[in-house]
């Protein structure tokens, strides 16, 4: 082979190398096509492609790459961790007010179609319930809201068929009643991806999906950090959470709570519960009371420190949190 087919040869080699390696960090917004060199070599016609490629953008995406695979989660999916146990947490002391950050401005339903919820996270029936209900058939698809590792998919106590999801910011959300499982523990998931099937497994009345948000251990209130509408949005980058939004007793799953959310941690002061009042109309008994609003007679009696068979008088203030 003469030097002047060894040089061609050279040049074709490196133009193509030059091409592969921008193919493999541009796309088609980093390159521009320009043409077609045509060169002759030992006889034979070869084309070779020109283009002007944008180093601005490659730069920034190597500078992109660089942050991701120094931003370091290890601790996140590596302290705490089990597969076995639902609540890891639960011999810890209670957390005090916390600020929560999130890399996502919206999350993903975790139905796919129009989110309804059926039961809000409150005391129900004299009972704390820790997440919310949203309406699903038997077999529909179930969405994780944010990307994570799976921690947990198994069965829980009156949650049935469960799966716990912890999230980059240590948050996790809990998806109960589930009649089939679709990801395994210690799986990575995607913002969106379907990890089983709604059902009615453990104690539930009718097909619904129980989404639970927990962070150490601490039930959420989900609505707190997220609006389950049809745009779906994160309420905030940063989110300040207090007592208030990890205490059931604090609302009713049976009506929405005002929602304001505190984004400054050095600025939060801890609210009391919601209070609500109601006064003693005629005819009314305790019993009246407490399924009117959905909680025990043992409950009123305790927050009004009065009897079970007291007597009330018509005007009479009887407070109900």
């Amino acid at each position: 082979m003469n030097k002047r087919k060894l040089f061609l040869l050279g040049i074709l080699v490196y133009v193509a190398s030059i091409n592969i390696s921008a193919q493999q960090v541009g796309n088609k917004d980093d390159k521009l096509l320009l043409g077609y060199k045509t060169i002759v070599l030992d006889g034979d016609i070869a084309y070779l492609p020109i283009y002007k490629v944008n180093q601005q953008s490659i730069i920034a995406r190597i500078n992109s790459d660089k942050i991701l695979e120094s931003k370091d989660f290890s601790t996140v999916y590596e302290q705490d961790w089990s597969n076995t146990v639902f609540n890891v947490f639960w011999l810890k002391k209670s957390i005090d007010p916390f600020l929560l950050h999130f890399e996502d401005e919206v999350f993903s339903s975790p139905v796919e179609h129009k989110m309804v919820v059926t039961s809000r996270y409150g005391w129900r029936r004299g009972r704390p319930h820790q997440g919310i209900d949203i309406d699903l058939r038997t077999g529909d698809n179930v969405r994780t809201l944010l990307g994570g590792k799976v921690r947990y998919a198994r069965r829980h106590g009156g949650h049935g068929r469960t799966i716990v999801i912890r999230h980059d910011n240590g948050l996790e959300t809990v998806y109960a009643h589930l009649s089939e499982y679709l990801v395994k523990e210690n799986d990575i998931v995607e913002k969106g991806q379907v990890i089983g099937k709604g059902g009615v497994s453990g104690n539930a009345r009718g097909s619904h999906l129980h989404l639970e948000v927990r962070y150490k251990g601490k039930s959420i209130h989900p609505e707190y950090l997220f609006e389950f509408n049809q745009e779906a949005k994160v309420r905030s980058k940063d989110i300040a959470v207090t007592k208030k939004w990890m205490t059931p007793r604090s609302h009713r799953s049976t009506r929405k709570s005002k929602i304001v959310v505190q984004t400054n941690i050095e600025k939060i002061t801890d609210e009391p519960p919601t209070k609500s009042v109601y006064i003693v109309k005629r005819g009314d008994t305790l019993h009246g009371i407490a399924r009117k609003h959905d909680i025990e007679v043992s409950e009123i009696c305790k927050i009004n420190e009065i009897r079970y068979n007291s007597v009330l008088n018509v005007g009479q203030e009887i407070v109900i949190y």
